[in-house]
């Protein structure tokens, strides 16, 4: 061999440029027959001063097999910070809330990335984003550094005034000129008695008692949050119909409108004030019991009608120029009698009660107005007052179930008639029906809000702005997650082939079912390519364990670097399924 090396070693040189910045180049030198030779083996200008100061360490022999010379000084969650925020990145989230990047609109990017990550208070998100503190990477991501509390209000404070324009920026990206709107309401209830818009009201949480805001939400056909809006907690649902009416029509400018609101919402009384009029706007919605009883009176509806059908359009003088597609739901009857059944049960078994009470020897139950009292909360408590007969005397209850009631009730069992105004050029039967079950989309996106995964309620803010910001900021958070969800449906217990389950389902009025894929996901817990099946959240907690972290070589106290970890093949496979990977 000719070429004899006696010496070889790699080294990173220093070239100074006289008008531009040094050019860093990592070198290899050797000596050949007594010269000195130098070679170029890469340009490494574009490597940030950490990773450049790593590499001479490791050049130097200061490094071990085994890792002995560093220490990991420092170890946070990053996956799942990636996941949100490459998914808000992606949405464009941040020039939706403002055109420029500011410390204020970071903010408000933290909030919404920590009402799905970590929900909680303003104080304790404040403590999840300081660094000393910090439970993930997503104050640095966001180059926040040092986050007090106050700040945090003074950022909500900035989203509520930016409210308008986002709403209005949402809308124009996922509504067009002809748009069907979904829209319904919900309760939330309140810690505390001094917020303005706090009354108390029906509860739709079951808190009976308690102080309470309306919230209204606007999504469009496949339930992708576009507005909300926050009413006092004794307000009508009726009643907010004609604000959200204007604000589509005026606010998005959108001239064909398809309202889709349930009966509590779009009342006979709405349609006559507030929407028959309207150039334009068209709806869908249901009749309430009284209004079916009405139809079978007046002879439109034949009960017979089901005897070879589940669905059939009718029309009635009692809704001139509207269709009425008339369902019956076998599987809603069943469960309609079942429930009826065990409410009668439980208001007899506490009838009987005072009935035993008035004849007990001790202290027997007398006066007809104790008694009724008595009987009033009992029937007041199950709503099965129509359904029993009773007598009270001074010294005696008697009580027997109203038969014929009952009867006339289970007739209706799984009945519901939908009424509308959109001509069948643009939806048969079938699709109307459809389009008004598309309701249970705004449903699903108040469970989201409410209990499984941002925690909107209770709600601690005591002024009336800092509540309105709340639920907007919620509401971002779903509109994010939303999206999350879309794209990681084939790892997640959710269907992601829902027209194969359309076409299983034997009618639209019939049961949803779900697609033969998801049953197979729901058995098996293991999918296709053999990942784990995962919930939104326990997919979340998964991701959290792809951690960045911060070394720093015990020989130089001074040099401190980050390494990601390497991410298992399910976090990669989730990273790529929402086209996140790149930000890791």
């Amino acid at each position: 061999m000719n070429l004899l090396y006696y010496y070889q070693a790699m080294y990173i040189e220093t070239v100074p440029n006289r008008k531009s910045r040094p050019c860093i180049l990592l070198r290899e030198s050797y000596r050949e027959k007594g010269k000195v030779v130098k070679k170029t083996v890469a340009n490494i200008s574009d490597w940030n001063k950490q990773k450049i100061e790593a590499l001479r360490l490791v050049l130097k022999g200061e490094t071990r097999i085994g890792g002995s010379s560093f220490e990991i000084i420092r170890s946070l969650p990053h996956g799942a910070v990636t996941a949100v925020l490459g998914t808000m990145k992606r949405l464009d989230i941040p020039s939706i809330i403002a055109a420029k990047s500011c410390r204020k609109r970071n903010l408000v990017l933290s909030l919404i990335a920590s009402r799905i990550l970590s929900p909680g208070s303003k104080l304790e998100t404040s403590r999840d984003l300081n660094p000393q503190t910090a439970i993930n990477t997503l104050s640095q991501e966001l180059s926040l550094n040092d986050v007090l509390d106050h700040e945090l209000y003074t950022a909500m404070d900035y989203l509520l005034k930016r409210k308008f324009d986002i709403e209005t920026r949402l809308a124009k990206k996922h509504l067009s000129g002809s748009s069907l709107i979904l829209y319904d309401l919900t309760s939330v209830y309140f810690e505390g008695t001094t917020c303005p818009l706090t009354r108390l009201g029906h509860s739709r949480d079951g808190k009976k008692g308690t102080l309470q805001i309306i919230v209204g939400l606007l999504t469009n056909k496949d339930g992708v949050p576009i507005s909300t809006e926050v009413f006092e907690g004794n307000i009508l649902d009726q009643q907010t119909l004609s604000a959200q009416i204007n604000k589509v029509r005026e606010r998005f400018a959108l001239k064909n409108i398809i309202f889709v609101g349930d009966r509590g919402t779009i009342t006979a009384k709405r349609i006559e004030e507030n929407m028959r009029s309207v150039s334009g706007l068209s709806f869908i919605t249901a009749l309430r019991s009284t209004e079916i009883k009405g139809l079978i009176t007046e002879g439109s509806l034949q009960l017979s009608l089901f005897d070879t059908t589940d669905l059939a359009e009718i029309q009635s003088p009692m809704y001139p120029g509207e269709r009425l597609i008339c369902c019956r739901n076998p599987f809603l009857a069943a469960e309609r009698e079942q429930k009826r059944e065990e409410l009668l049960q439980a208001t007899e078994k506490d009838l009987k009660k005072i009935t035993a009470a008035t004849a007990r020897e001790k202290r027997a139950l007398r006066g007809k107005a104790v008694i009724g009292i008595r009987v009033g909360k009992i029937i007041n408590k199950y709503k099965m007052a129509k359904h029993f007969l009773y007598t009270i005397d001074e010294k005696t209850f008697s009580y027997q179930r109203n038969d014929v009631s009952i009867q006339q009730e289970s007739l209706l069992d799984g009945i519901y008639v939908i009424r509308t105004t959109v001509g069948r050029d643009m939806a048969d039967a079938s699709k109307t029906v459809e389009i008004y079950k598309g309701l249970s989309k705004v449903e699903r996106a108040f469970r989201c809000l409410k209990t499984v995964d941002l925690n909107i309620r209770p709600v601690y803010h005591r002024l009336a702005d800092r509540v309105r910001s709340h639920v907007f900021l919620c509401m971002l958070a779903y509109y994010v997650e939303w999206h999350m969800k879309n794209l990681l449906s084939p790892i997640l217990f959710e269907d992601e082939e829902k027209e194969e389950a359309q076409k299983i389902r034997s009618s639209v009025v019939a049961k949803a079912v779900r697609s033969n894929s998801a049953k197979r996901k729901d058995a098996a817990k293991i999918t296709t390519d053999g990942f784990p099946v995962h919930s939104f959240q326990s997919l979340l907690s998964d991701l959290s364990t792809l951690t960045r972290n911060t070394i720093q070589p015990k020989q130089n106290n001074s040099l401190i670097f980050e390494q990601v970890a390497k991410p298992t093949s399910l976090q990669k496979k989730a990273l790529d399924l929402l086209q996140v990977a790149s930000f890791l």
